[in-house]
């Protein structure tokens, strides 16, 4: 159900009382101009499986998973990394918040400016916030900048090939020296997820008709889609005080991490519509007219900046208590006991994002007026998956769960299972075995992929197939995908190129579609026609 209210008193007094926890609608993302292939788990997009954001595959790790000893330096001497998101190279984007510009960092290379924003205006904690990569960039080649101007914070648009040429889709969000959040991410819906401070100005977070202390939900263009809770409005939730991280789960529930004032910093849960509390209520109140968050830290504990799902993991980049948090997440949105990495071994830490290759991507944060900086501050970190000599667990999309939506319950088709690997190696050119396997629901799908190679050894592999449909892809995990109208191929990640003969290689990746949803039947690996199982 969607609430469409009028202006006016009315609308204030819906929803600052509210339905109570549900807040103005039930109603989850709808999939809105949903976005061609995306390159593997995206983050902040990066999401995700049915749903994860800007880049998460679904899967089950546990504390340890990443392994915090072996850090790796990507990136030094940065001025306040803020905003990351990747390109389908697997190369990340980085905001620096300062100097208005844009590097693109690459392991084992310097920083390479890329663009520089104009009218950027560095005030206290303003300047260039947020960064997100179009879910669909290799059709439009966006980039989604949110940074503040003297005048106002505001998201723009460029595309690399004319870095120059910056195309504002969103104006007027108020400024401050402080609580400008910043943090823009692409929800699994296709749609740009907004995280805006309340500018100082508390009483704006319970004011309906002003976009500051919200969450945002806009189109692409900037222009509000439709199923947002108030007809014309791209606020999609209230009563926030400063949020600067969001990210998706594979259900596509979405958590947002919040500054909180004196006491409590939070991790909140959020639905469409729903009312958090700032400022009548900061942590958990139990008031029936706010929902209260998962969980909350003291301010010296956290200070919550950035937030990415791996997994059943959710990462959280805390400032002030220069950590990160690992927080385990039980499948129905709710939360375990976080645990405390890097404590005090980095400094302040801004950004957390789970990268293309399979490593968690970590920006530090002691440049920024509040830290103790080392000589080559600031820095981005990269930390590799527990073993890098066995490859992590092929993660398998949950099957009883529904799309963020009030779906009917997914139905899974099972197909025959992947070929032994204990036959004998064929002869002649390399040839492949396809199982495919899909969790489907009434306008999306993930599917489980399995290539076993029947044909010589590989040290790289690229699987291509066309769809029958309109199936567009929107978010990959284990593989970096990409999609030219019909035409998808799905390329090996740094730890699976190795593919032996009678080996099996797996990957997965969410999509939407209408009509009919037809298993493809032309796969080639390397170039090789595949049988399907």
């Amino acid at each position: 159900m969607k609430i469409r209210l009028a202006v006016g008193a009315a609308l204030a007094a819906v929803l600052v009382a509210g339905v109570g926890a549900g807040g103005l609608a039930g109603a989850a993302p709808t999939a809105e101009a949903q976005p061609a292939a995306v390159g593997a788990p995206m983050p902040a997009g990066g999401v995700p499986v049915p749903g994860v954001a800007a880049g998460q595959p679904p899967g089950a790790l546990a504390v340890g998973d990443f392994d915090f000893t072996r850090p790796e330096t990507a990136a030094t001497g940065l001025q306040v990394p803020w905003g990351m998101d990747f390109l389908p190279d697997g190369s990340a984007l980085v905001a620096q918040r300062p100097t208005g510009q844009v590097v693109r960092v690459r392991p084992g290379q310097p920083p390479e400016p890329v663009a520089q924003i104009s009218g950027v205006t560095a005030t206290g904690e303003g300047g260039l916030l947020g960064l997100a990569v179009s879910p669909s960039y290799a059709q439009d080649g966006w980039i989604y900048v949110y940074f503040t101007t003297a005048t106002d914070n505001r998201i723009a648009r460029f595309r690399l090939t004319a870095p120059q040429n910056q195309e504002p889709i969103l104006t007027g969000l108020a400024r401050a020296s402080f609580h400008d959040g910043g943090r823009i991410a692409f929800g699994p819906d296709g749609l740009l997820y907004v995280g805006v401070g309340d500018a100082g100005q508390t009483s704006s977070a319970q004011d309906p008709q002003s976009r500051n202390g919200k969450i945002l939900r806009i189109r692409p263009d900037g222009s509000v889609p439709p199923g947002n809770p108030i007809a014309g409005s791209p606020v999609y939730s209230l009563g926030h005080r400063n949020v600067q991280g969001l990210a998706w789960d594979a259900q596509g529930r979405l958590y947002a991490t919040e500054f909180g004032q004196n006491a409590w910093d939070e991790v909140n849960l959020i639905v469409a519509g729903g009312n958090y509390g700032w400022p009548t209520v900061e942590g958990r109140a139990g008031d029936p007219r706010f929902r209260d968050p998962l969980l909350t830290w003291t301010t010296a504990e956290a200070s919550p900046s950035g937030a990415t799902i791996a997994g059943n993991r959710l990462f959280v980049a805390a400032l002030r208590g220069t950590r990160l948090w690992n927080v385990p997440l039980n499948g129905s949105g709710g939360v375990g006991t976080p645990t405390a990495e890097l404590l005090g071994t980095h400094g302040r830490l801004r950004t957390v994002e789970y990268g293309p290759d399979g490593w968690l991507w970590v920006t530090t944060s002691n440049r920024d007026g509040r830290g103790t900086p080392a000589a080559n501050d600031d820095r981005v970190l990269r930390f590799p998956p527990r073993d890098l000599s066995t490859p992590p667990p092929t993660p398998t999309p949950p099957v009883t769960t529904q799309p963020p939506t009030s779906t009917p319950t997914p139905t899974r088709t099972p197909t025959t299972p992947p070929p032994t690997t204990t036959s004998p190696p064929t002869t002649g050119p390399a040839s492949c075995v396809v199982d495919w396997t899909v969790n489907q629901w009434n306008n999306g799908f993930t599917a489980e992929v399995r290539v076993t190679n029947r044909g010589p050894a590989l040290t790289s592999w690229t699987l291509t197939w066309s769809f029958t449909g309109n199936q567009q892809v929107t978010n990959a995990w284990n593989a970096q995908v990409t999609q030219s109208g019909r035409n998808v191929t799905a390329r090996n990640v740094a730890w699976n190129g190795n593919l032996p003969t009678n080996g099996t290689a797996s990957f997965g990746f969410q999509a939407t579609y209408s009509g009919t949803n037809t298993r493809p039947t032309d796969f080639r690996l390397n170039n090789t026609p595949c049988q399907t199982a």
